[in-house]
């Protein structure tokens, strides 16, 4: 998993509330195992129409936030189904960083195993960075996750909170099997000793 220390990127503003699982992606993406590939579909029933063409209005099929790495959201996102491919379809589009006055707990705690920082910052805090957000590509804002803040492009900071563990995780780009794989000297040196106790096994 990749290390997150620092970002500064665009940030897409999608002020909307209660932004589902299925909207992030929707059910007939879930058959695959894997992680990558998904980004495409991201959002896909607002990126596309029947056709499979794009949508020009919406907000990541405009050129200013193709490459956008942050999205600014409303409340309770990532509610619904318990999915974990919607962190895998952000991340994999490159979004590795959500703003938003709340969560689904579910989807909050699969961003942290997916190299996502979810922030959740008060609404005021949340108007004023998805104010700052509509400015498009010439907008960047920064997040530190060392220090716990995010900056607007006019350098209005706010502090963010962020559990300890999960904070640790993601600036050491570790997933659960990384964290595992850190006890790997001890892992080795148990089975050494139970190979040996017990040869039969």
């Amino acid at each position: 998993m990749q290390k997150f220390t620092k970002l500064s990127g665009i940030a897409a503003p999608l002020p909307l509330v209660n932004i589902d699982t299925d909207m992030i992606i929707p059910k007939q993406f879930l058959k695959t195992i894997k992680r990558s590939g998904l980004g495409v579909n991201l959002f896909d029933e607002m990126r596309y129409d029947d056709d499979g063409n794009e949508i020009p209005d919406f907000v990541l099929n405009k050129p200013q936030y193709r490459e956008a790495q942050i999205i600014v959201a409303g409340e309770n996102f990532g509610c619904g189904s318990s999915r974990e491919h919607a962190p895998w379809a952000i991340a994999d589009f490159g979004i590795t960083c959500v703003i938003a006055p709340s969560y689904a707990d579910i989807f909050y705690n699969n961003c942290f195993k997916n190299g996502i920082l979810p922030i959740a910052l008060p609404q005021e805090q949340v108007d004023v960075l998805m104010k700052d957000a509509e400015k498009g590509s010439n907008a960047r804002i920064e997040v530190d996750l060392e220090a716990q803040t995010v900056t607007s492009s006019d350098g209005e900071t706010f502090s963010f909170e962020v559990d300890a563990f999960k904070k640790h995780c993601l600036i050491n780009g570790l997933d659960d099997i990384g964290l595992t794989m850190e006890k790997a000297a001890s892992i080795d040196s148990y089975e050494a000793a139970a190979s040996t106790a017990r040869p039969w096994v």
